[in-house]
Order: structure tokens, then C-alpha cells, then sequence
């Protein structure tokens, strides 16, 4: 797959800029609504939002049942902050019926790093990266938990939430913690279209 287009979940989050790194990175991207525009694509991204809204909204628009089928399926796909926690098997400090579209083997904490005003950004390690890739969290999940299967990407190695996961791969899915659209850095952008292009 040589140019694949992928998706970007246009119902709530930083689309455009989702949009705009992937374009840099060298793949087709456009914002997907409703279930014809998620047939065409490849892959999609899930950016950050607030969780439990975009899982309204994609029940609203008819996209959560569409969505789990494609995951389901195979269909690649990268969740950012919020997009982590829609992606994630399990939540805990969810509210009452949050559900989930899964197939990430993971439990992640929705806020887990406190409110708007305890936002902070990191430099993070990632073996796939020589120099470390600048991490900016906004009322922030972790990762608690991590099935047999999944890859840990990267650790917060500084401040008092040192140790806690916040970037995994398993298989075709990948999500982290923080908000890579915000830095100027298309790496993991292009690591993800990496992902695609080798299925």
C-alpha cells in the first residue's frame, strides 16, 4: 500500500491538525462523519476529545457499531488521549456506561494525570526514535495495564508520574497518552503510517 488514505474521526478534537501531519508525512488524509466516508479508507485516527462525547457522537452519527466492526476486522488505527481510552479493552475512572470501541488489550485510567490546569508536557525515549519526542498532556489518560501481547512504547522517566505507560502497540493499533499532533513532530505519525503501509 504505497499512499493509503487514512481517516481522522472528524466529530470532535484537533482534526485539522491531525489532518495536516499526516499529509506531511506523505499519506492521503481526510475527516470521516459517517459510515460511507469510514468504508473508504485504510486507517483512521481517533484524536483527543473528551471520551465520553465522541462515544455520543459516534453513536448519534451511526459510526460506533461501523467502527468496532472495522477494528474488529483489522482496520489499523491510532488513538491520541481520548482516542486511547475509546480504543482501550477496559477504563477505569469512567462514568456510569462509558463504553468503549476496544481492541486494544489495555487498561487505561481516563484522567489520570488531574484537570485542564495539571497539563504539562515531557520529553519521552522511544526506541524507535534517536532523539526523544516531546510529549504534551492534557487532562491525560495512563495505560494500567497491558495484555500479553502489547508492545510498551514509552514510559514518563521524570516527575512524579515516573514509570506510568503512556504509548502502546498491539498489533495494527496504536495509542498514546499525550497529544503528538500539538508538537510540530510527525514522527509517530509517520511511524503509524509505516504501520499501514506494511499491511
Amino acid at each position: 500500500m504505497s499512499k493509503p488514505l487514512i481517516g481522522v474521526f472528524a466529530l470532535q478534537g484537533n482534526v485539522r491538525e491531525h489532518l495536516a501531519m499526516l499529509e506531511q508525512v506523505g499519506v492521503q488524509a481526510q475527516p470521516v462523519r459517517r459510515p460511507s466516508e469510514l468504508e473508504q479508507v485504510d486507517a483512521l485516527v481517533l484524536p483527543g476529545g473528551e471520551s465520553t462525547t465522541m462515544e455520543k457522537l459516534a453513536r448519534t452519527f451511526e459510526l460506533f457499531e461501523p467502527l468496532q466492526k472495522r477494528i474488529v476486522d483489522g482496520m489499523p488505527v491510532f488513538g491520541t488521549c481520548a482516542g486511547m481510552i475509546l480504543l482501550a479493552n477496559e477504563i477505569t475512572g469512567g462514568i456510569a456506561g462509558q463504553a468503549t470501541l476496544g481492541g486494544l488489550d489495555v487498561t487505561v485510567r481516563r484522567n489520570a494525570f488531574g484537570r485542564q490546569v495539571d497539563s504539562f508536557e515531557v520529553d519521552l525515549a522511544f526506541e524507535a526514535f534517536e532523539t526523544p519526542y516531546h510529549g504534551v498532556f492534557i487532562r491525560a489518560p495512563w495505560v494500567e495495564r497491558v495484555g500479553p501481547d502489547v508492545e510498551v512504547l514509552s514510559t514518563v522517566s521524570s516527575g512524579p508520574a515516573t514509570g506510568r505507560i503512556v504509548a502502546v502497540r498491539h498489533d495494527q493499533l496504536l495509542a498514546t497518552s499525550f497529544h503528538p499532533e500539538m508538537t510540530g513532530d510527525a514522527r509517530l505519525h509517520g511511524y503509524f503510517a509505516e504501520l499501514v503501509r506494511g499491511l
